[in-house]
């Protein structure tokens, strides 16, 4: 059977769109299909199977997918005609969820719709759009009753020093502007036990760091090691106890699930960064109250106070959406009170636009357009000013860089490295690749508005360097 699928070797080609756990699960669907003999390329030219992962949060989304979806049709078709073979074409993920019958309607040359909670069955589907008795097209989008994370497969494909690892999917916050609630589910957290077999798979793996994801990660409550009930802290000190993994960030947090346990772990785990994607989404309280958060202004800013008790360098991210329907300006001035007060290192903003089928898109008293942009501006220059007097910080200091990934600088890509540091910095040195996989000490000798450079200043590395200007 193994020989039989070396000589029936696939290209597969994913697209991923969104949030990490997309990054995630592109991953894993690739370790679903590699039993049938598909290999992931990194161009849609001469695929055998493309897969669209998509989300649903970003603003346009649905057209963005038809758009790649009129861009790719042309691949798929030629290499059908040279294969004589099916090419499946598929879109995964939250738009799939939310809308897979439209996608069939305006896209009837794609063969396969799933949702996130179903890629475990995809050697299924694809058996059936493959098989003697060809189907013309699947489409699964359910909510199964059995996890997919108890039928996945073990991990093939190196993440590589960095990994992303889910331990919570869905969520049970509903606040009224997001869909996450309808295309994921209900909260379900994994057991502690398989997150760590998993975990020290990816260490295995070449893993360094691993950043445990969730819609609401700090509401996990998987079975514990005792069969109890285990919740994030009690998971975040089990994999500190893992030999060779130096690092652990966990993303993304609600501030209504930042209680003293969690806040604690900041200050007692060496290895959990200090680094926290903590979203607000507005600084007002009346607004707050309208997206269903369930927190106020002051709440939040007792929980950074706290955490910066316990893990004074923290550095703080967040999501901050503006023109929320019934948007004031004094609403406006709160939020920009609220980013002042707890200046960020970075954060992501967007002006508010509906989702169908969420509360908020039936609300009234809509904010003009106009007024979002012109908020918006004023938000992100707030923001672009704090990050980069933030990253001035670091002028002269050595910091210690997890290198993932080639880099360039200047518009240079030959003998250019890029990392992170512990405090989430995106930092590019020149360097050779050989220290991708590794972490590295640089002296840090430009500061921008969302990076840093510098020099690696660790002997052993010198003639790498070498190597790397020759």
């Amino acid at each position: 059977m193994a020989q039989n699928t070396q000589e029936k070797m696939k290209n597969l080609y994913i697209k991923t769109w969104g949030c990490q756990m997309n990054v995630y699960d592109s991953h894993r669907i690739s370790d679903v299909l590699m039993p049938l003999g598909y290999v992931l390329t990194d161009t849609p030219e001469g695929a055998d199977m493309i897969v669209l992962n998509t989300c649903h949060i970003r603003e346009k989304a649905t057209e963005k997918l038809f758009s790649e979806l009129g861009r790719l049709k042309p691949h798929k078709e030629k290499r059908q005609e040279e294969t004589g073979e099916r090419v499946i074409m598929g879109v995964a993920g939250c738009v799939a969820q939310a809308e897979g019958d439209i996608i069939t309607q305006r896209a009837p040359y794609v063969d396969l719709v799933f949702g996130p909670q179903t890629y475990h069955r995809l050697p299924e589907m694809v058996a059936k759009l493959t098989g003697a008795r060809k189907k013309k097209r699947m489409i699964d989008t359910e909510f199964p009753i059995e996890s997919k994370f108890d039928l996945l497969p073990n991990e093939h494909n190196s993440q590589g020093a960095a990994a992303f690892l889910s331990i919570q999917e869905g969520c049970d916050k509903f606040c009224t502007f997001c869909v996450v609630p309808y295309t994921r589910g209900a909260e379900y957290s994994r057991t502690i036990q398989s997150i760590l077999d998993e975990a020290h798979k990816l260490v295995d793996n070449g893993a360094l760091e691993i950043n445990v994801l969730g819609q609401n990660v700090n509401a996990f409550h998987g079975v514990g090691l005792d069969g109890g009930t285990a919740d994030l802290p009690d998971l975040l000190h089990a994999l500190s106890e893992i030999n060779g993994l130096k690092r652990i960030r966990y993303t993304t947090s609600h501030p209504r699930d930042m209680d003293d346990r969690l806040i604690q772990a900041h200050g007692d785990i060496k290895k959990l960064m200090p680094f926290l994607h903590l979203p607000i989404q507005s600084g007002s309280d009346k607004i707050l109250d309208a997206m269903n958060r369930k927190h106020t202004g002051n709440h939040y800013r007792d929980i950074i106070e706290r955490l910066k008790k316990v893990r004074p360098d923290l550095a703080m991210s967040s999501d901050i959406i503006v023109g929320f329907p019934g948007e004031s300006d004094q609403d406006f001035e709160d939020t920009m009170q609220m980013v002042r007060d707890i200046v960020y290192a970075s954060c992501y903003s967007f002006k508010y636009s509906a989702r169908p089928g969420t509360p908020a898109a039936a609300m009234q008293n809509l904010v003009r357009e106009d007024v979002k942009s012109e908020r918006l501006t004023q938000l992100q220059a707030l923001i672009s000013e704090q990050q980069y007097e933030y990253n001035k910080t670091f002028m002269g200091k050595t910091i210690p860089v997890l290198f993932d990934r080639k880099g360039k600088e200047g518009g240079k890509t030959e003998g250019f490295i890029q990392g992170r540091s512990e405090y989430f910095h995106a930092i590019h040195v020149k360097g050779n690749e050989r220290l991708i996989g590794q972490i590295v000490d640089v002296h840090v000798k430009e500061t921008r508005p969302s990076s840093l450079s510098g020099d690696i200043v660790v002997s052993e590395y010198e003639s790498d360097l070498k190597t790397a200007a020759s």
